[in-house]
């Protein structure tokens, strides 16, 4: 039967209409995708074993649910998807505030309505993605933006004194009847709003100005809030928590092939993907930048580590490539390890660093997240360097050999060369300028035969990057370039520009 035909409480009773509350509405509908196998969440990457679990339980048992997590977790999205669990559309009474059922109307004009028209009552479809209500929580909430307050307007335009309760302007909550109803930050609640949520949840009441009605609304609440606001914000009071059934730790990625699976899901490049090609190594390096964050000494481990980091990261790396590809006139490019500086501003705003991060600054912070990200990718490409260095032999021993694949590379710096790759550079004389290096080009082609010459160019930067991060060359982040010198030269430019300085202090005294 066409549902949009269904205008009137009579020819709704006739067709046989059960009216269910939301979560019994919610519940079934779960039972039903389980029972055919249907993916619940979809795009919810790294949740499958563990919070997903968690969620549909709570569904199954008709709780309301409280997701607590650190920043960029899907919280709000999990909630969002809530939707695709709902009926396709219900009915209300036409002209309620609340979308009262007109099987079970609660609200005094819903009543009055039904009572004045009987079965001619007019009723309206709603589309589930019309039940679903929203709120951030902020200090400056009120009870009357929750719940509702007296409307003077209202009182004087139907001259209706204030003991009337039809002059009561409803709230968000009572808005959202029959829906699914988020507040994000639940803790940034001042505790006196709190508390005019907790009666709701429980018994049905709705205090407004002076009215006590007895409002029985029904809403599956979702919740959400950082640990972090606990301590540092305020907190959940007592009595709300203890009606909210279900608490749901979420989580960040605990896997790289994870991390890669969300920011490719979310990163927007649709348009830049002809012109620039990313390879899965400069991928693997912007997760692990995340990573390294997430366990650095100068990042705020309370705060969290977004996963919003490493999809404006990847974003501005391939901008970074497609820029310059721009400014050259080149038709395809690829990000090369050099392009990934341009994802320093992505890191810095997505971190809150501790005192001791402020201290070092955090563009620093960045550029040694960087390096270390680096640095822990490169044994997964390349033999690690730490396991090059000579083993001191047991006594009676003779000292062996050690095969250093890397001979020729520094060599080449030792004999005083250097290497500046300047980051606007042209594909092809960056490729010309890496072949200078002696053993570079050698090395690749050992390690990965079946590379195409992109391929090789990127992981011979690559290699001088590692080379770098384990502390065998050294490298020098300028404003237009990367510099690749010896280490001991440059250690010994130092010192002897340190020597200067104090000797024209000297002369100077």
């Amino acid at each position: 039967m066409d549902i949009k035909r269904i205008n009137t409480l009579r020819e709704l009773k006739e067709s046989g209409y059960q009216t269910r509350t939301i979560k019994e509405e919610v519940r079934e509908n779960l039972i039903k995708k389980l029972q055919a196998g249907d993916e619940t969440f979809t795009g919810i990457i790294g949740y499958e074993d563990t919070v997903i679990p968690d969620v549909e339980r709570a569904l199954l048992s008709k709780h309301n649910i409280l997701f607590l997590g650190l920043r960029g977790q899907a919280k709000t999205r999990m909630a969002r998807q809530m939707t695709q669990l709902l009926d396709e559309y219900i009915p209300f009474v036409s002209g309620s505030d609340i979308n009262d059922d007109p099987i079970n109307p609660i609200s005094k004009f819903a009543k009055d309505l039904i009572r004045e028209k009987g079965d001619d009552t007019p009723i309206e479809w709603m589309h589930r993605s019309q039940r679903y209500g929203e709120k951030l929580a902020t200090p400056d909430v009120s009870v009357a933006d929750l719940i509702g307050d007296v409307d003077p307007i209202k009182a004087a335009n139907l001259k209706l004194s204030f003991a009337d309760e039809r002059v009561i302007h409803y709230g968000i909550i009572p808005k959202s009847n029959r829906s699914i109803f988020v507040i994000n930050e639940l803790p940034d609640l001042q505790a006196r709003i709190q508390v005019a949520l907790f009666n709701i949840l429980e018994e049905g009441d709705v205090q407004i100005r002076g009215f006590k009605l007895r409002l029985p609304l029904d809403i599956l609440f979702v919740f959400t809030a950082n640990p972090e606001d606990y301590t540092n914000r305020g907190s959940i009071v007592t009595p709300l928590k203890d009606r909210i059934q279900s608490q749901i730790l979420t989580h960040y990625p605990k896997t790289l092939e994870h991390a890669l699976s969300i920011t490719e899901q979310e990163a927007d490049i649709e348009e830049q993907k002809e012109k620039v090609a990313v390879s899965d190594l400069v991928k693997r390096l912007i997760e692990q930048v995340a990573f390294e964050a997430r366990s650095s000494e100068f990042v705020d481990k309370k705060s969290g580590v977004s996963a919003r980091l490493t999809i404006s990261a990847f974003e501005n790396c391939v901008s970074s490539a497609e820029r310059r590809s721009i400014l050259n006139k080149e038709a395809k490019t690829q990000v090369w390890i050099s392009d990934l500086v341009g994802i320093i501003p992505s890191i810095t705003g997505k971190i809150e660093l501790v005192y001791e991060g402020e201290q070092e600054g955090p563009y620093q912070v960045a550029m040694n997240l960087l390096d270390k990200a680096i640095r822990t990718q490169f044994a997964n490409y390349f033999p690690n360097p730490e396991t090059m260095k000579k083993r001191a032999p047991k006594k009676g021993e003779k000292p062996q050999p050690v095969d250093n694949p890397y001979r020729s590379i520094l060599s080449w710096f030792d004999k005083g060369n250097h290497l500046n790759l300047l980051f606007g550079t042209k594909d092809r004389d960056k490729i010309n300028e890496l072949y200078k290096v002696d053993g570079l080009h050698a090395l690749v082609k050992k390690t990965f035969p079946q590379a195409s010459e992109t391929e090789m160019a990127l992981l011979m930067e690559f290699v001088l990057h590692g080379l770098s991060s384990y502390s065998l060359i050294s490298k020098k982040i300028l404003e237009t370039s990367v510099e690749f010198k010896d280490l001991m030269g440059s250690m010994i430019n130092i010192q002897a520009s340190s020597f200067d300085d104090e000797d024209e202090e000297e002369d100077f005294n």
